[in-house]
């Protein structure tokens, strides 16, 4: 426990003696000066002011501080427990905002996962289609070849007709020879 004692202080050269704590001696050394320079401060700005006026006015202006003080503190404690009863509300959305982060993360993972086996998926089809399409190239290659080769045959298959007509021609002439000296052979002989 702290023990009590007697402190002497100056104010406005005039000595006086508080009791206070020993913990606490500067702090009321510290308020006298603060008090003796502001009656000092006054009596310097007005000589005509005695001893007791100057304490005076000085008490008031230190009064007036005190209130101004006092009216801001209060305001400043009505200000901050705005904040501090909203503090649980900032809380609990706080709370919901993390829950919709999870949530919103497992969809990302979920859809990462989506978009890397449909990119899987997408790169076998394109290999696919590219397959079908070397395919359909030799296909394409082999139809115009087979078409090539069926113009041809069906040019030697005309080639050939054309020759048959002609060679039928031929043979019927000869025929018809044959038959006109076998016919001359036959008058002959009748």
């Amino acid at each position: 426990m702290t023990e009590k004692r007697k402190i002497n202080i100056l104010i406005d050269g005039r000595n006086f003696t508080v009791v206070g704590t020993t913990d606490n001696e500067d702090y009321v050394r510290s308020l006298a000066r603060y008090v003796d320079k502001r009656i000092r401060e006054l009596a310097s700005k007005n000589d005509r002011l005695c001893q007791t006026s100057s304490a005076t006015l000085a008490a008031l202006n230190i009064a007036d501080e005190f209130f101004k003080t006092k009216a801001r503190l209060e305001q400043l404690e009505n200000q901050s427990k705005d904040p501090m009863e909203k503090y649980g509300n900032v809380i609990s959305e706080l709370e919901k905002a993390k829950s919709t982060i999870q949530s919103l993360e497992a969809q990302y993972f979920q859809y990462k996962d989506e978009l890397l086996h449909a990119k899987i998926e997408t790169e076998n089809a394109t290999k696919e289609i590219k397959k079908y399409e070397q395919a359909l190239e030799i296909k394409e290659k082999e139809l115009v070849e087979s078409q090539k080769m069926i113009k041809s045959l069906q040019d030697k298959v005309f080639d050939n007709q054309i020759e048959l007509i002609e060679t039928k021609k031929e043979l019927v002439e000869v025929l018809k020879l044959l038959d006109d000296k076998k016919n001359i052979f036959v008058k002959e002989e009748v």
